[in-house]
């Protein structure tokens, strides 16, 4: 189960997994974690079979929402004349944010690559290719094992780039926009800013004199700072001068990244004005020259929805016609995409959209975009994409046995269109494959921010139950809620991923978020279930932190705590 923490009005639940059935009708017990007096008691649910992952194994869910009560307490069940318990949660008014959200900032500046062998090094980092130098001081490192620093680390496979670094920049700005009370209360509001606008920086940093974003630093993973270089990537950390971002990219994401935290008016390194003009150039920029950098020389939905971002913030920053003209066709483009059974087609040829971290950013950008459109017709075309893309998740989530409600995919895998818990290990990447908490995460805020437009509800979160448990589920699964009882946020929960060192002093921090579970390894398909912490090197695809997981966490929980 959930191992930290739920909000008083949320969705809760636990799983008991057993190698035998049940009785009907067997009861749980909830009890005072300190005075162990049993404060509720339910039925558990029928039992469930998942064949994929556990065979002869069964499952129930033992639902206690309606328990309100704060306090820290543990979970109950006698089998046999034996007690099992849980490990001790607690609940609580914005529980969840109140315990992870200071972490998480806090794990973010732990991640600064400002150690004296970084800013040296980045001070003159040296183009791929070229002879020429930048200064690119500043940024997160990426993971707990890779320091370097990336605006998306995946954009020769062109349908799977993920948003890194601006991803988090934009994060931190929406959650001080969004959740001003819940920053207060913790007396985090001031640390977060300063976060973001750290992180503005080093995207003011990686603007080139063109009105590119360079996309990556890379380490080439030596501990030899002054081996960085400005690149591209392809697989197998082969290098290219290709280190242009496109609106997938990266670019995109940090476009609206400055446009948004320009509005604080608040200076960091360069002034808010810089901010926003630096957005405005490079969206004039991409408008010219994005398919150019685009690997394969076509937009596909990835852009679509980061130009969306990124129109939509300037929209609201400058009112400028040229930006709203855009933003309205980049909907109808997501519009256009989204097929009769509610899945986005990522191309112009029927491949699916599904993404390993940022699977709900198109129903985030796209709400976005309506805090600021009033065209009654534009809103209605936005809303419908927004309701038949929530409809779908719920739909392909509930459509197989499914106990913990991990919410599954639609994906191409060697020419067939098929559902699954997991991406498929053979994709366009190559190689690339690892835990999706991001993803997880993303269609947990997708849920509430969405759900609050296409289904609002008087209960947990502002949205209709369904929506409120599976934003719950997911959330609940990262903090462990998942078959390996492991809870993937760092110094959080009862059991954690072991600690991964890194050079310059980084490694694993507290409130980072581990990759996660993923299909069996050996599945090209990604169907089974695993989780490894030892794998002659590749225990990173399970147990390495990423920027992007804690970043799609921040924004799921503070929509939780800010109806």
């Amino acid at each position: 189960m959930n191992q930290v923490a739920y909000d008083q009005t949320a969705p809760k639940f636990a799983v008991l997994e057993t190698t035998e059935q049940l009785p009907e009708s067997s009861r749980f017990q909830v009890k005072d974690a300190l005075t162990l007096m049993t404060v509720f008691e339910g039925t558990m649910e029928g039992s469930q079979e998942c064949a994929e992952w556990f065979p002869g194994r069964f499952f129930y869910r033992a639902d206690f929402s309606s328990l309100e009560r704060p306090g820290h307490f543990r979970l109950a069940v006698e089998r046999n004349g034996k007690e099992r318990n849980s490990s001790d949660f607690e609940i609580g008014k914005s529980a969840l944010a109140t315990q992870t959200v200071p972490a998480i900032i806090q794990y973010y500046h732990h991640q600064r690559a400002n150690s004296p062998e970084e800013l040296k090094a980045d001070r003159h980092l040296l183009l791929y290719g070229s002879t020429n130098r930048v200064d690119l001081r500043g940024g997160w490192c990426d993971a707990s094992g890779d320091v370097s620093k990336y605006f998306s680390h995946l954009a020769y496979a062109n349908f799977m780039s993920p948003q890194q670094t601006p991803l988090v920049v934009w994060s931190m700005v929406k959650v001080v926009d969004t959740a001003p009370a819940l920053l207060d209360g913790l007396q985090a509001k001031t640390a977060m800013m300063d976060e973001a606008i750290y992180g503005a920086d080093y995207l003011m940093h990686s603007l080139s004199p063109e009105g590119y974003f360079y996309m990556t630093v890379f380490s080439y993973f030596k501990k030899d700072a002054e081996a960085r270089r400005v690149v591209g990537l392809l697989a197998d950390s082969k290098t290219t001068s290709d280190y242009q971002c496109a609106f997938r990219e990266g670019g995109g994401m940090a476009i609206a990244a400055l446009a948004r935290v320009s509005q604080w008016k608040k200076d960091g390194q360069f002034s808010w004005r810089q901010y926003l003009a630096g957005a405005e150039r490079a969206f004039a920029h991409l408008q010219i020259n994005n398919t150019r950098y685009d690997d394969d020389g076509k937009e596909n939905i990835i852009d679509d929805y980061c130009a969306l971002l990124a129109a939509s913030e300037l929209w609201m920053a400058t009112d400028r016609g040229v930006y709203r003209d855009e933003a309205r066709k980049r909907a109808r483009n997501l519009a256009r995409r989204m097929t009769p059974e509610g899945y986005f087609v990522a191309n112009d040829a029927g491949r699916p959209f599904w993404h390993a971290s940022d699977a709900g950013l198109p129903v985030i950008a796209l709400a976005r975009y309506l805090e600021m459109e009033d065209d009654p017709l534009s809103r209605q075309a936005a809303l419908g994409t927004i309701k038949k893309a929530l409809d779908y998740h719920l739909r392909v989530t509930k459509e197989v046995s499914n106990p913990f409600g991990y919410a599954r995919q639609t994906f191409l895998f060697r020419g067939q269109i098929r559902d699954g818990f997991f991406i498929p290990h053979e994709n366009e990447s190559g190689w690339w494959w690892q835990g999706e908490n991001a993803r997880l995460a993303s269609l947990a805020a997708a849920a509430i921010v969405g759900g609050r437009l296409v289904y609002p509800g008087p209960g947990a979160f502002g949205v209709r139950p369904d929506l409120a448990k599976f934003a719950g589920d997911q959330i609940a699964w990262i903090l462990g809620g998942n078959p390996y009882d492991m809870c993937f946020m760092f110094q959080f929960g009862k059991n954690n991923v072991p600690y991964m060192s890194s050079s310059f002093g980084h490694g694993s921090g507290r409130g980072g978020i581990s990759n996660g579970i993923t299909g069996q390894d050996g599945h090209p398909d990604g169907s089974g279930i695993d989780f490894k912490t030892q794998a002659n090197g590749n225990e990173w695809r399970w147990t390495e932190q990423w920027l992007p997981h804690s970043a799609w966490f921040l924004q799921a929980v503070a929509a939780m705590s800010s109806k």
